[in-house]
């Protein structure tokens, strides 16, 4: 696969001359920009309301909802579940965050974790994965390894 082919790998022509631009310019380069997430998301909601019963089934079963992801992806994942029981009152370990390469990945990054698709396994594993748990992969360009081989464990667990 031709990774420059990638949405995410790839430069946006709408930001080419951020370096040239004033300030108050760049900003409101930044905010136009900003707006084509809400029109992403609208185009998805079909799709969001799908993974949000999926979410609520998978806790009313009992199970918990684990994002699994690499790098910005994954720190995400992880930010998310840490907000979780302050903000909502779950207990902790309801929603959990993996990042590849582990806890020492949110601060320095860890080359080539995000390149095993047993590491992901062996992360869901470790956490004794059952069918009533959500596993939800977080990868910006689809293909990242170490989620694949994660959801692919999780689907055969159930």
């Amino acid at each position: 696969m031709n990774l420059g082919s990638l949405v995410s790998e790839s430069r946006n022509p709408q930001t080419l001359d951020l370096d040239a631009l004033s300030t108050l310019d760049l900003v409101h380069r930044f905010n136009q920009q900003d707006t084509l997430v809400a029109q992403a998301v609208k185009e998805t909601l079909p799709e969001v309301a799908k993974a949000v019963d999926a979410a609520a089934d998978a806790l009313k079963a009992g199970g918990r909802i684990i994002y699994m992801g690499a790098g910005t992806s994954g720190r995400l994942g992880v930010l998310d579940a840490s907000e979780c029981p302050p903000t909502f009152g779950v207990p902790h370990g309801l929603v959990i965050g993996l990042i590849a390469g582990g806890p020492g990945a949110l601060l320095k990054a860890v080359g080539g974790a995000e390149d095993s698709k047993q590491l992901g396994e062996d992360d869901l594993k470790a956490l004794n994965l059952t069918a009533q748990d959500l596993v939800v992969g977080l990868a910006a360009s689809g293909r990242t390894p170490y989620v694949i081989g994660g959801l692919e464990y999780a689907n055969q667990t159930g």
